[in-house]
C-alpha cells in the first residue's frame, strides 16, 4: 500500500459547509494510521490552533493550511461571476515563515478583499509565497477552471505561473476522484499536464464530513446556509456523497493507477515543520512617562494609591501590598498591570465611563490601589491567590467594562499608544443550540412548525444540551419522535450538525 496523507480537509470552521468536528477528525486519522493530516478550511484559519493542539496531543503532525478564494482580477473590486469571479487554491504552511504569510493573506482577505467571501488576488499572493506549498485546487481551482472550458494552453500557463511563484518543489497538480464525471475528465487532463509543466500530481479527497452516512447532515447544513429546502430540485448541492474521510486503503484503491499521486502526499507532509510555543507571554512594551523603569513606575503608582486608601500605613495592609507587588514582579506581569491601569486612567481622564473591574481581580490589593477595582480586599477578606498564584502561572484576567458608545475611542487610543500590530479584536463563534438545530433542520425538511414544536418543547433549554442525550433520557420524547414516521429517520440529521 502506498503512503497517503489527507491534504485537503474541511472542518466545522468552514462555516455551514464543513461538518467535521476537529477532535473526531484527528481521531479518525489516528485510527487509520496516518502520521499527518491537514486542515484547509474555506478562506480562514479559525480552527488552526484547536487543530494543532488536538493533532499534537494525538501524536500526529498537523499541517496548517487554507483553501483561499482568489479573485480573478482584483480583490479590491466587487465579486462578479462574469467579470471578477473567484477560484479556489489550496495553500499549506511549510514553516514559520509560511504560517506568517498564511496569516497575512487571510487577514487581508477579510480586511481588504471581503465581498461575499474573504478574497485575495494573484498580486497579493505573489508577495507572500515564501514557506507555502501550493496545491492547484479542486474543480474550482484556477487550472481546473480553464480545463473545464477546454482552454488547455491557458491552463498550462496558469499552472506555470503558480509553479514560478511557489517553486518547482512546492507546487503540485491536485487531483480528485469523487465519482463525478467532469472531475474524472479533469484528472485525466491533469495527468497529461505533468510532463508539460514538470509538476508532480498529488491526490486529495476534499473532505467535508467524517463518514459516508454523514452526507445527509452536511446536505442539510448547506440548505441552512443557502436558505433552501432539501426537496428543492434547483438548489445548490454537492454532486457527490464521497467527500468523507476515506481511509488510506480506500484512497489507494481509488488512485491505484496513479501511485505517485499518493506518494506525493507524504512528500508534501514531510516538507512541513511548523511548531508553536504556548505559555510564553509577549506583552507590549510600556514606557513610563517619567523615564523610569516599568517596575519603579509600578511601585510608585501602587504606593500613591496605598497612601490614599490605607492612611497611617497599617502593618497588615503593608505586608499584603509588598507580597502582591513581589509576586506580580516575579511572575513578569508588571507591564500587564501598567497597561490595564493606563487604559482605565485614560478613559477616566477623557470622561469615558468605565466599570469597577470584575472577577477574581477584586482580591488584589494592587488592583485596588491602582484603582482598577473599587473594592477593598482586606475589608471583605478576599484572597489574592484566587487571582494570581505563584504555583500556577497563568495570565491575569481582569474584566473591564467601557461605555459601549465610546468603545471606538478606547480602541483608537490603544492602537495609537501600543501599535496597530499589537492590538486585535477577538472573534466569537456562535453555536447552534439543540432546539435551534431541530427547528433549522425541520425548516429545510419542510416539516410544519406545529409538528416540530411538539419535539422542541420537550428538549431541555440551556447551554451544553445535546440532542442525542435529550432523546436518550426522555421516553416521551422518543415516542413523539418515533410516531412522526416521516421525521423518524431524518431526525438523525441534526445530531450530526456542527456548531457554527
Amino acid at each position: 500500500m502506498e503512503p497517503f496523507v489527507h491534504l485537503h480537509v474541511h472542518s466545522e470552521y468552514s462555516l455551514l459547509d464543513g461538518a467535521n468536528r476537529i477532535p473526531n477528525l484527528v481521531q479518525a486519522a489516528v485510527e487509520d494510521g496516518h502520521n499527518s493530516i491537514a486542515l484547509t478550511d474555506h478562506g480562514n484559519l479559525f480552527g488552526s490552533m484547536e487543530f494543532y493542539k488536538a493533532s499534537k496531543k494525538a501524536g500526529i503532525k498537523p499541517i496548517l493550511g487554507c483553501e483561499m478564494y482568489i479573485a480573478a482580477k482584483s480583490m479590491h473590486q466587487k465579486h462578479n461571476r462574469t467579470d471578477n469571479k473567484y477560484n479556489h487554491l489550496t495553500l499549506l504552511a511549510r514553516n514559520q515563515e509560511g504560517w506568517r504569510n498564511l496569516h497575512k493573506l487571510s487577514s487581508l482577505a477579510y480586511l481588504e478583499g471581503h465581498h461575499f467571501r474573504p478574497r485575495i488576488d494573484m498580486e497579493l499572493l505573489s508577495k507572500h509565497t515564501a514557506g507555502i506549498t501550493c496545491l492547484s485546487g479542486c474543480m474550482s481551482g484556477p487550472v481546473n477552471a480553464l480545463l473545464r472550458r477546454e482552454q488547455y494552453d491557458k491552463a498550462l500557463i496558469a499552472a506555470g505561473e503558480l509553479q514560478d511563484l511557489f517553486g518547482q518543489e512546492h507546487f503540485f497538480l491536485e487531483v480528485m476522484r469523487n465519482g463525478m464525471e467532469v472531475q474524472d475528465r479533469l484528472t485525466e487532463e491533469m495527468v497529461k499536464m505533468v510532463s508539460r509543466v514538470d509538476a508532480p500530481l498529488v491526490a486529495t479527497n476534499d473532505i467535508h464530513y467524517l463518514r459516508h452516512e454523514d452526507c445527509s447532515a452536511q446536505d442539510a447544513l448547506l440548505c441552512i446556509h443557502t436558505g433552501s429546502k432539501l426537496d428543492d430540485p434547483n438548489r445548490w448541492r454537492m454532486e457527490t456523497d464521497t467527500l468523507f474521510f476515506r481511509t488510506r486503503e480506500q484512497m489507494n484503491h481509488v488512485f491505484s493507477d496513479l501511485p505517485e499521486a499518493l506518494r506525493n502526499t507524504q512528500v508534501v507532509a514531510d516538507q512541513v515543520n511548523v511548531e508553536f510555543e504556548f505559555g510564553n507571554y509577549r506583552l507590549p512594551k510600556f514606557d513610563p512617562p517619567d523615564g523610569s523603569t516599568p517596575v519603579d513606575y509600578f511601585r510608585r503608582l501602587c504606593e500613591k494609591g496605598f497612601a490614599r486608601f490605607y492612611p497611617g500605613n497599617p502593618e497588615e495592609a503593608r505586608k499584603r501590598l509588598e507580597y502582591e507587588m513581589k509576586v506580580i514582579d516575579e511572575m513578569g506581569f508588571v507591564t500587564y498591570f501598567l497597561i490595564t491601569w493606563d487604559l482605565i486612567h485614560y478613559a477616566r481622564s477623557v470622561g469615558i465611563p468605565v466599570g469597577p473591574g470584575r472577577g477574581s481581580a477584586a482580591g488584589s490589593m494592587v488592583a485596588y490601589c491602582l484603582e482598577i477595582t473599587r473594592i477593598d480586599p482586606l475589608k471583605y477578606d478576599l484572597i489574592f491567590e484566587r487571582f494570581l498564584n505563584p504555583g500556577r502561572v497563568s495570565m491575569p484576567d481582569i474584566d473591564i467594562d467601557f461605555c459601549k458608545d465610546r468603545r471606538e475611542e478606547m480602541i483608537t487610543y490603544t492602537r495609537q499608544k501600543y501599535g496597530d500590530d499589537r492590538v486585535c479584536q477577538i472573534i466569537t463563534f456562535g453555536k447552534m443550540k439543540a432546539r435551534a438545530a431541530l427547528r433549522d433542520v425541520a425548516r429545510v425538511m419542510d416539516i410544519p412548525l406545529k409538528e416540530v414544536d411538539q419535539l422542541v418543547k420537550k428538549v431541555p433549554e440551556g447551554p451544553g444540551v445535546k440532542l442525542s442525550k435529550a432523546f436518550g433520557d426522555d421516553e416521551e420524547l422518543q415516542e413523539l419522535r418515533d410516531h412522526k414516521t416521516h421525521m423518524a429517520c431524518d431526525l438523525r440529521v441534526p445530531l450530526c450538525l456542527p456548531p457554527h
